[in-house]
């Protein structure tokens, strides 16, 4: 009831209409139940009394008893977790010795399963002590878990870190006898393909201590699991995609507050009454934001107009997010999952699959970056299947965010995304072969298997004192620890440290520096902001304090390429798109200083250029068109820089990325092409796969440019089509009307090269 008088609300008010821009309403469905093939164990088959398993959960079942690797991809609250649990437990039951790791993304994951593991195995009267063992865990507490714990829960960044002590664990890594990785899908991009590296390590070591365990993927849904799923651990793997859970009615909003082409109110704003909106009529919210900071700012913007209304409900609203103690990130799931808290405002920490119980509705403020992300969060609401909920997608002013509002069948009728893991970024692998030297002895024949042919990169190794070859193999002996060297989220570079009050509280490689962390930056630590104050090029010191401000800072820069290699190429009618590699020169230049999204002020920076090896795609256009767009009296060189900024904006639709993973550059005339050229890079040392994805999707990508700048309801450009946040030349020059005649080109060029 409550459902029908808010969608009434939104798509009838005078006020509120206009920005419901589509309502789409996805229908109910109902269970499709399966049966095992044999039996689970008596203890088992009485815990299962209280559930029925649906078909999906019974394929996974039979698969991993089988022995065989799975990864199961469907959405939220489909009863993943006691498909894979079930298998797991039956194993531990049969042997005694058996012991199974799981590996969770995020601290407060481990904690939720930590309580399902404990609460089934005491149902089931199993002695498997499960634990967690990460950075919160006392070291006194570390030497019983691992001499005792059957299951051990822990993270990628744990992991990493222990596993150089891996004789500690040789009880453990024995009888390993299930890997589950859970949340699969985070691990893609820079991060997931340092974690492939990462489980190949892992795999390395099951093997030298005899063991070979099965693996469960567990992901969200997404459009290549095999490929991904072998690409993350070297195995092969069956899939288990079909979603046999039952669901109720969702109604699904795209709000729009630039209905108009300007917008009264800014989408922060507009979130706010939104999220309060939905609070006072009696459903029970969860607001997803862009930042911590957002999270916090709109749960207090909340509580402010509920307490003008005199509403008893602003007690009932709270923010959460990373950054704050177990204890109280705790306490709000459990209020959440209670009823007690009407409302919370949270970052991605609560997209994954936290137990927080059946919710009414969901509000997005901005489109996630993916429509994985999207159905994710989305599936928030209404996971008991009795009950209708209500999602509301709150637009930004960019171009992709715009894009889906003015086409919302692209996003429902989308395939999900690609997960992209890159194997062949130099950089990260080198970095694990010194990881894995300081584990075991790297033998050149053995462990082909798991880094590829190292011969070169391990004589590089060597002759800059990092490795030596010794009677057992190549071994690690840098003056560092080679775990302290290889970030997980980024690719070994140069390490700056955050210092605060005298105290080391976070290292970042040099492109995060300048970018997040140059003088006068409002950097975010756990969530909480820190003023930088020192920033020191020669030590690598950073000095930061605390920082309370009602404003952010965004780092502009500029760009330069050179090509290196043309790796791939493709005629386009007039037009000819290149894949390769290029070397890449940035300079930061200044940053703004913005209060929600309006640019206050502005700061020059004095930072030398950073310059690294990378991949791109560019194409070249034909004179014909410059002379076209300049007879109409139209900038040339406004429209390629109109073009490349919309490209950007819509490109991680299609390659699965944050528009702040590419950099581009435009040129009327490319001295090294002869011709105007566009270029579109990967901001990642030596690539991580995201510009040869988009070569092979360019199509797609024009198409879609070319749909946001024509149907975008400015006069001159705006951040919605071709103006762009990090612009190192300040959008300058920029001109929308010839950036749309020369997308309408390119997309009729590509229109003639398909034909035969």
């Amino acid at each position: 009831m409550y459902i029908d008088a808010m969608v009434g609300k939104l798509t009838e008010d005078e006020e509120i209409k206009q920005r419901v821009v589509h309502h789409e309403v996805i229908p109910p469905k109902g269970a499709v139940y399966g049966t095992l093939m044999k039996e689970l164990p008596e203890p088992l088959e009485r815990y299962l009394a209280r559930f029925r398993l649906y078909r999906h959960q019974c394929q996974v079942i039979d698969r991993v008893r089988d022995g065989g690797s799975v990864i199961i991809t469907t959405p939220t609250a489909s009863g993943k977790t006691l498909a894979f649990n079930l298998p797991v437990f039956e194993r531990l039951m049969a042997d005694k010795n058996a012991t199974a790791l799981y590996l969770y993304p995020t601290k407060a994951l481990s904690n939720d399963q930590l309580k399902t593991l404990r609460e089934m195995g005491a149902a089931v009267r199993g002695r498997f002590y499960p634990e967690i063992y990460d950075g919160d865990t006392p070291q006194g507490k570390r030497p019983k878990i691992r001499e005792r714990s059957r299951i051990v829960i822990t993270n990628p960044y744990e992991l990493h870190q222990i596993m150089s002590w891996h004789y500690k664990w040789d009880r453990f890594l024995s009888h390993v006898q299930y890997v589950v990785v859970d949340e699969a899908h985070t691990y893609r991009g820079v991060f997931g393909s340092n974690i492939a590296f990462l489980l190949r390590r892992l795999r390395r070591l099951f093997q030298y201590y005899g063991s070979s365990p099965v693996f469960i993927l567990s992901s969200a849904t997404i459009a290549n699991p095999l490929e991904f799923a072998r690409k993350l651990t070297g195995l092969d793997f069956e899939v288990v995609s079909e979603d046999c859970s039952p669901r109720g009615r969702k109604h699904f909003i795209f709000y729009n507050p630039y209905y108009d082409g300007t917008g009264k109110l800014s989408t922060h704003q507009e979130t706010r009454d939104l999220f309060t909106l939905s609070v006072k009529n009696g459903l029970q919210t969860l607001c997803f934001t862009t930042s911590r900071k957002m999270a916090e700012l709109i749960a207090i913007w909340s509580r402010e107009e509920l307490k003008k209304a005199e509403s008893p409900l602003a007690e009932r609203v709270a923010s959460y997010r990373a950054g704050y103690l177990p204890g109280e990130r705790r306490e709000i799931e459990d209020r959440l999952k209670s009823g007690e808290l009407k409302g919370v405002t949270t970052t991605d920490a609560l997209e994954l699959g936290i137990d927080i119980g059946s919710l009414d509705s969901v509000v997005i403020s901005g489109f996630p970056g993916t429509v994985i992300s999207t159905w994710q969060q989305a599936g928030r609401a209404g996971r008991s299947h009795h009950d209708d909920s209500l999602v509301s997608l709150v637009a930004f002013q960019n171009p992709l965010d715009q894009y889906l509002m003015n086409h919302p069948e692209s996003f429902f009728q989308k395939p999900f995304e690609h997960a992209i893991i890159d194997l062949g970024n130099p950089y990260i692998r080198s970095g694990h072969i010194l990881c894995a030297a300081a584990e075991l002895p790297l033998d050149l024949e053995k462990d082909v298997e798991y880094f590829g042919d190292t011969g070169e990169m391990l004589k590089d190794l060597e002759d800059n004192r990092i490795l030596r070859e010794t009677e057992d193999g190549w071994v690690y002996c840098g003056k560092a620890r080679a775990t302290d060297i290889v970030s997980l989220d980024g690719i070994p570079s140069e390490v700056f440290k955050i210092m605060r009050d005298g105290r080391l509280i976070e290292t970042i490689d040099r492109g995060r520096a300048f970018r997040e962390a140059h003088k006068g930056a409002v950097f975010l630590h756990q969530g909480e902001p820190h003023i930088v104050r020192v920033f020191d090029l020669e030590t690598g010191v950073i000095l930061v304090d605390r920082f309370t401000s009602d404003y952010f800072t965004d780092a502009v820069k500029t760009s330069d390429i050179h090509i290196r290699e043309g790796l791939k190429r493709k005629k386009l009618g007039e037009y000819t798109l290149f894949f390769g590699r290029v070397r890449v020169k940035e300079q930061y230049t200044g940053y703004k200083i913005k209060k929600y999204d309006q640019v206050v002020g502005w700061q020059p920076l004095e930072l030398p250029p950073l310059e690294f090896e990378s991949t791109a795609i560019w194409f070249t256009l034909p004179q014909r068109i410059a002379d076209q767009v300049k007879q109409k009296q139209r900038s040339f060189g406004g429209g390629l820089h109109g073009v490349e900024h919309a490209m950007i904006g819509i490109m991680p639709f299609h390659v699965m990325c944050d528009r702040w993973d590419i950099g581009g550059v435009s040129f009327p005339y490319n001295p090294e092409t002869l011709k105007p050229t566009v270029f579109i890079y990967d901001g990642f040392e030596g690539g991580i796969g995201l510009s040869e994805k988009a070569f092979e999707l360019f199509a797609d990508i024009v198409r879609m440019t070319r749909q946001q700048v024509r149907d975008c309801r400015c006069d001159d450009g705006c951040p919605g089509c071709i103006l762009s946040p990090k612009c190192g030349n300040n959008n300058r020059p920029m001109d929308k009307q010839a950036a749309a005649e020369i997308l309408a080109d390119l997309e009729a060029q590509l229109h003639q090269a398909k034909e035969p």
